[in-house]
């Protein structure tokens, strides 16, 4: 940075007015706001900003990555792992709405994101112009706030609501677009300050003690209580505050796939995986609870089933951060508004010391029949082709649980989560709501980003894989260290399993081929290795966490091999079935 330039951005830092174009002026915002890293993709209309970051390469980490979709997905990734806010810059345009797959994942799972994309002329607004789309209409519907700066004078008041908004109360993406002439635009800045409060704007509702009363007494009164809880405890950093109040309240907890690692998967109050291929005993017991607590979870249909059907004898006890989120699917006998962190350790005060010994048993019981039915066959087979299963079985006992999961969507995103151990929070990454195939792999380059210490170990299909096969050029360029195993089935396999399973195995545009992608990877400059054979597994997976940077393992696997336990689409929970 020229001396004349770091002069003037200390003047500013002591309030005293100084010219400085928006471009500037937002770079130093994010400095302020502790960002470090940045995943983009240049173009005309964000040329300004680009050209004012070749003086901050010291100071702000730019990540190139090879699609705005990688960009936005690398963003979440970090986010993920770090519990930072994701920053990510495109173009305007083509550059803008391929964030919209992105912007809409962030938004369904509560991924805190600011996204920046450059805007055409202000006077050019409306005229169709060249590479200009009305992105702020476009991305409203998947954004927690958006906002066009036409004026730079804007910019320091915007950036700092839109990190505010971003990462307060339940989290979400922000997309801010900057016209070209805002950019440019030269003006009195007088410093930034960071946002901690914006008028009608309330990140977390007011905390209403009679209901925590109400919840307490209806745990203390429970035969059967279960808890289930989501992300909302990860997001809250309220894993201390659960482990807390499940072992002083002795009650059993299930997990969504975005709640997984709030607890290490081995602690024994942790029963498992909720939803359609969760676990056998928390489904099946959800219809046979009294008591059913709630946490950080927003009952989505994959969890619930039939809501007509959906523990119809439990009083339901919800506590969650989002109001809009109580009684929307699931009617609450008790509301707990309120971050998770702060009413958790209200309700532990009041609920008693107890142990639901037989309680606990009953899950214990169908866990055993789910071993012998399906586990045992997944993890440990002992002939035929390789299973998922047994590859996410061996990693386990490479990794001790220890690293960072990062899955794309499909069968083995399920045999992964069902079976991954996870010691630490923070573990799981995967597209919970909106199941985008292309997730993992520009994921987990970020993830690796926001956890630099961890291993990071991608599990990807054949399908997905080739969905955003061109990050492969972002790992190269940056030099991440990110794992990759793909496990190739020779099919989209899940959208096959529904095929095979309820339209007669009537396998539909399903059969998909795929290129070398060892030789692939090598022609990134990405070591790798192909297997098939069982024996094989140990060493390669061996080899692929002690090699020195990436590498890409592919494991070939049984091809119509199918993921149980499964609650088909329009039945109950409690009837899930183990085959």
């Amino acid at each position: 940075m020229e001396v004349a330039q770091q002069e003037t951005l200390a003047l500013a830092a002591e309030k005293e007015a100084v010219e400085v174009s928006g471009s500037v002026a937002l770079l130093e915002a994010l400095i302020i706001e502790g960002v470090e890293t940045i995943f983009g993709y240049p173009g005309g209309a964000i040329m300004p900003i680009y050209d004012a970051l070749y003086d901050y390469n010291e100071k702000l980490q730019h990540i190139l990555v090879r699609h705005e979709q990688g960009g936005i997905h690398a963003g979440q990734g970090y986010a993920r792992t770090s519990g930072k806010v994701g920053v990510v810059f495109a173009t305007s345009g083509p550059g803008a709405t391929n964030l919209v797959t992105g912007l809409a994942d962030a938004q369904i799972d509560s991924t805190p994101l600011v996204c920046i994309t450059g805007q055409v002329f202000a006077h050019l607004l409306g005229t169709d112009a060249f590479q200009e789309t009305d992105v702020i209409n476009i991305t409203t519907p998947v954004t927690k706030w958006n906002y066009q700066v036409t004026d730079a004078n804007e910019l320091p008041e915007v950036i700092a609501k839109a990190f505010y908004i971003a990462k307060s109360g339940r989290p979400g993406p922000v997309l801010i677009d900057i016209t070209k002439n805002a950019q440019i635009q030269k003006f009195q800045f007088k410093g930034y300050t960071p946002c901690d409060h914006i008028r009608s704007y309330r990140p977390k509702p007011i905390v209403r003690p009679q209901y925590i009363q109400q919840a307490a007494e209806l745990i203390n009164q429970a035969k059967k209580p279960f808890v289930i809880w989501g992300q909302g405890v990860i997001l809250g950093s309220a894993e201390q505050e659960f482990k807390t109040f499940i072992e002083k309240s002795g009650i059993p907890a299930a997990w969504t796939i975005l709640g997984a690692g709030a607890i290490p998967t081995e602690h024994p109050l942790n029963v498992g995986m909720l939803g359609m291929h969760g676990n056998y005993g928390p489904n099946v017991l959800t219809n046979d609870c009294d008591v059913l607590i709630a946490i950080g979870m927003r009952f989505d249909d994959r969890v619930t089933g039939r809501l007509d059907k959906y523990a119809k004898q439990a009083k339901v006890i919800h506590l969650d951060i989002d109001p809009a989120e109580i009684d929307k699917n699931v009617k609450s006998t008790v509301p707990v508004w309120g971050d998770c962190k702060e009413t958790l350790p209200l309700l532990t005060q009041l609920v008693e010391q107890k142990q639901h010994t037989e309680w606990v048993h009953k899950f214990n019981d169908y866990t055993r029949q789910e071993v012998e039915q399906v586990i045992n066959a997944e993890l440990n087979p002992t002939s035929g082709e390789m299973t998922m299963g047994e590859v996410i079985k061996q990693l386990n006992d490479i990794t001790k649980g220890e690293a960072v999961i990062v899955t794309d969507v499909g069968q083995h995103q399920m045999v992964a989560c069902r079976y991954a151990k996870f010691n630490n929070t923070r573990s799981n990454v995967t597209s919970g709501g909106l199941g985008t195939m292309g997730f993992a792999l520009p994921a987990a380059i970020g993830a690796k980003f926001g956890a630099k210490d961890r291993t990071v170990v991608a599990i990807i299909g054949d399908g997905g894989f080739q969905m955003t096969i061109q990050e492969l050029g972002t790992i190269m360029q940056s030099k991440v260290d990110v794992k990759i195993i793909i496990l190739n089935n020779r099919f989209l396999g899940m959208v096959r399993q529904w095929q095979e399973l309820f339209n007669e195995k009537r396998y539909s545009f399903v059969d998909i081929q795929s290129p070398d992608f060892v030789a692939v990877a090598a022609a990134y400059g990405i070591a790798g290795k192909a297997i098939s054979d069982r024996e094989d597994l140990p060493g390669a997976l061996q080899e692929m966490i002690n090699n020195k940077g990436s590498f890409l393992l592919e494991v070939f696997v049984t091809k119509e091999n199918n993921v149980f336990p499964m609650v088909p689409q329009g039945c109950s929970v409690s009837e899930i079935r183990l085959k």
